[in-house]
């Protein structure tokens, strides 16, 4: 009898952590961004673009099973970029049907408003903070439309100095007007909790002040026309934003899903 109940429940451990296992999701996350996305004048993006270093952190949470991911951005794009017949857009599709791994939530993960928020230069800019919400709607639509199942998530832009002028110009008003995207992102995500319960979240908050904070250390030194300015994440800080774009995008699956 002792035996028999012995065989039963080590039928039910092996049993509960299958289970287990065979729940643990899989995640395809597509990022889509302008050149911190990107990850311009890293050695290696493909390794060490914060897409790679927020894919590495998940899987590293042992909370997933499979973790994959693909970079979708673009050095100086804005919101206008990636609008609906843009072939920026399709190509961000494209890549989200292209995983191999078919039974896993898939993940559109946004961080645009640097180059919406510029004064002159990129496609559009000056983005109104009205017309960059807009944008973003039309953008989450689309994808919503087209994959219906998807989970949006967009993470606040980053700090870059007040002084950042190089082939464009930001300065002190664009850093302003990029300050004041983040409300009409958190707006976003609030109406959308309506609409489209549990599909679409406010990612990272957090990074724009580290930034601020860790320039020097986390940001590379450029040259521009009004001294040197910060704006890209060096490999330490494509590390840390990565950090910060996996703790929020774990911190919502683990929370809904």
């Amino acid at each position: 009898m002792k035996k028999y109940l012995f065989a039963v429940v080590l039928l039910f451990v092996a049993s509960a952590i299958t289970f287990a296992q065979h729940k643990k999701p899989n995640l395809n996350i597509v990022f889509i961004g302008n050149s911190i996305t990107q990850g311009v004048q890293l050695a290696d993006p493909a390794t060490e673009a914060p897409p790679a270093t927020a894919a590495a952190y998940l899987q590293k949470q042992k909370n997933f099973d499979t973790v994959s991911f693909s970079n979708q951005g673009h050095s100086g794009y804005t919101t206008l970029d990636f609008l609906p017949g843009t072939g920026t857009l399709a190509k961000v599709e494209e890549a989200a049907s292209a995983f191999t791994t078919k039974n896993a939530l898939l993940i559109f993960s946004i961080k645009l408003g640097t180059n919406d928020s510029a004064m002159q230069g990129p496609h559009g800019a000056p983005v109104s903070p009205e017309d960059y919400q807009k944008n973003l709607k039309t953008i989450a639509d689309k994808l919503l439309a087209d994959f219906p199942k998807a989970v949006i998530i967009f993470q606040h832009p980053l700090w870059y100095s007040p002084n950042t002028y190089n082939g464009s110009k930001y300065l002190q008003e664009g850093l302003s007007r990029l300050q004041s995207y983040m409300p009409m992102i958190d707006a976003l995500a609030k109406k959308y909790a309506s609409t489209n319960p549990k599909q679409v979240f406010v990612g990272d908050t957090k990074a724009f002040a580290y930034f601020e904070k860790n320039h020097l250390t986390d940001l590379f030194p450029e040259n521009g026309k009004q001294g040197t300015f910060y704006l890209h994440p060096n490999k330490k800080g494509a590390e840390a934003l990565g950090q910060f774009w996996g703790m929020a995008i774990n911190k919502i699956i683990m929370r809904y899903f």
